[in-house]
């Protein structure tokens, strides 16, 4: 007998204002490398991959081609299901229950845990299957190291036979430390994770008895989706737009499990990290003997309980103490380890200010490669440019700017006007304000450029699109 097959559900939303300046709104902290060379979504990816047949990721609009990109990199197939707004967890689970229904098995995982003991995470799932195949909602419980603050508790009661699942008591909210300890030293609670495993149906029918309005708004949303067949065969599932906004945003802990009457819990004793903060991040690098935790280019030097970010160039702490430190190319943050929390009330300000640097890197992911801002003046600004292998940017023109690129590495196909020619490295061409053009990659390598713009308004609106792949016409 086959054992079921189980259908991950990465949940790729959150915005990680708590990791800025390195996780911002436009690249959140799912799709940043943050260990190694590889995102956390990616390595979320290939952490499930094996426990189905393809992969379902709830995302947001605007990051569907970061998660194509990371699903490929992955090698894993799957469907998109884009949200035209957020509404937590709730609502995300609907409509990926709504999207397979019946009785399949749905493992729903946030995209940005760090969970490196793969084969533990493995067996600790599949303890959870027959719980979930017999109509409950099983959720995962991290055996806690600390008294953590910055998590939820679930409380584990009584065993539910011989798969190593138990009843799960009640569900507490993020504790005091005091509380925390009391909880650590109890020894039956375990931090809440956030991942769940459970059938469709079995799923629907605890949102239709705890939350109808959700399901209703979900349910209506879905039936009026739209689907496409994206570049890269990946299909994107888009929930009709104005009737999903009208949901209420709830987590799936508030909504359904913390008032649901069968919910079972397994505990997990590997390390699990929710990557939630800088001091989370420091934790998960080696400590010195002075407590220092560095990355990259960093040095701390007299130094203690120091955490430095630096993958770009040398940055030194000396005769610091407690502090955490990130550098990025056009932001830095400087806290005291005891702040570490308060990061997103820092870039709440910085956005209610219309600092970009809030919210937006100054390089930035597009569907076709990237670009990177390196110099901006009166009337001018210089860009990097990075086009993938065979990917094209759209056929568009601008109307307020002129545009001088240079082929640094690989080969650029052009269309200008009426021409379409072929550019090298150290070969250039001069693109006039009005003129409709085209920069294609038709090489296997990727393709950069330098491009100069000059004219009176170098906004990234001033483009009116007359082809493009990715369904950004605009004319």
């Amino acid at each position: 007998m086959h054992e079921p097959l189980i259908t991950p559900v990465i949940l790729c939303g959150g915005s990680g204002t708590r990791l800025w300046p390195l996780s911002r709104k436009s690249f959140p902290k799912q799709f940043v490398p943050l260990l190694g060379q590889k995102s956390l979504l990616q390595l979320t990816l290939e952490r499930v991959a094996h426990l189905g047949d393809s992969v379902l990721a709830v995302a947001a609009e605007e990051h569907r081609f970061m998660v194509c990109d990371d699903m490929a990199s992955a090698e894993v197939p799957g469907v998109l299901l884009l949200e035209p707004v957020a509404r937590n967890t709730a609502a995300a689970m609907a409509l990926a229950a709504l999207q397979v229904a019946g009785d399949v098995l749905l493992l729903f995982c946030p995209a940005d845990h760090h969970i490196p003991d793969v084969d533990g995470f493995t067996r600790t799932i599949r303890s959870g299957r027959a719980a979930a195949l017999s109509g409950a909602l099983v959720t995962f419980g991290i055996v806690p190291s600390f008294p953590s603050t910055a998590y939820g508790y679930i409380q584990q009661g009584a065993s539910r036979g011989a798969d190593g699942s138990f009843r799960a008591s009640r569900f507490i909210e993020k504790p005091d430390g005091e509380l925390a300890r009391q909880l650590l030293l109890a020894g039956d609670n375990l931090w809440n994770a956030g991942i769940f495993l459970c059938r469709a149906d079995a799923l629907l029918t605890a949102l239709q008895q705890h939350a109808p309005d959700i399901l209703a708004v979900c349910r209506e949303a879905m039936r009026a989706a739209k689907s496409e067949v994206a570049p890269g065969g990946y299909t994107f599932i888009r929930p009709e737009a104005e009737t999903f906004a009208a949901c209420r945003s709830q987590s799936i802990d508030y909504a359904v499990m913390e008032r649901h009457n069968d919910v079972a819990v397994v505990p997990f004793a590997g390390q699990w990290s929710d990557v939630g903060s800088w001091n989370a991040v420091a934790d998960l690098l080696p400590a010195d003997a002075e407590g220092n935790r560095v990355g990259g280019q960093g040095l701390a030097h007299a130094s203690h309980n120091t955490f430095i970010h630096a993958p770009h160039r040398p940055v030194v702490a000396l005769g610091t103490e407690n502090l955490l430190i990130v550098d990025t190319p056009d932001a830095v943050l400087v806290a005291h380890r005891d702040r570490a929390e308060q990061v997103r009330e820092v870039v709440a300000r910085l956005e209610a200010s219309q600092c970009i640097q809030a919210v937006t890197h100054r390089k930035v992911a597009r569907p076709w490669g990237w670009y990177d801002s390196l110099d901006v003046g009166e009337g001018f600004q210089v860009k990097r440019i990075g086009v993938k292998a065979g990917a094209s940017l759209s056929l568009q023109k601008h109307l307020h700017r002129a545009e001088h690129w240079v082929v640094v590495k690989g080969s650029a196909e052009v269309t200008c006007g009426e021409r379409v020619f072929l550019l090298e490295a150290n070969q250039s061409t001069y693109i006039p304000i009005g003129e409709v053009h085209r920069l294609h990659n038709p090489g296997m390598e990727e393709l950069e450029i330098i491009e100069i713009q000059s004219g009176n308004y170098l906004g990234e609106d001033d483009i009116v699109r007359l082809q493009d792949t990715y369904g950004r016409v605009s004319a």
